[in-house]
């Protein structure tokens, strides 16, 4: 299991807006090879959107990573910050982490 965390600027639509403007982006984010999970990340103080995923391997993390980099990119973002993780499974699951070992 890889963590892969990514964030940007953003400018746009935040909190219930959000939701509803990207439902199509939200399930089309489901069929992304390797995917378990994610988390919606945003701030409206910051001005920043991204994500917490969670990828079956290490691949499939880096694959999603260059392909939804190219695609801000296409829609005007200029720097995509993205870290991919190894998950400390015993500590996370004292903590409730949703990791399954």
């Amino acid at each position: 299991m890889k963590l892969l965390q990514v964030d940007f600027e953003y400018h746009g639509p935040m909190g219930e807006e959000m939701s509803k403007a990207l439902v199509e982006l939200a399930e089309s984010i489901n069929q992304e090879p390797g995917l378990v999970w994610k988390i919606w990340t945003e701030s409206e103080s910051e001005k920043l959107g991204g994500g917490i995923y969670l990828f079956e391997d290490e691949v499939s993390a880096q694959n999603y990573l260059q392909m939804h980099s190219a695609r801000l990119k296409q829609m005007g973002v200029l720097e995509v910050r993205g870290i991919i993780f190894d998950i400390n499974q015993p500590l996370t699951s004292i903590n409730r982490g949703p990791i399954e070992s």
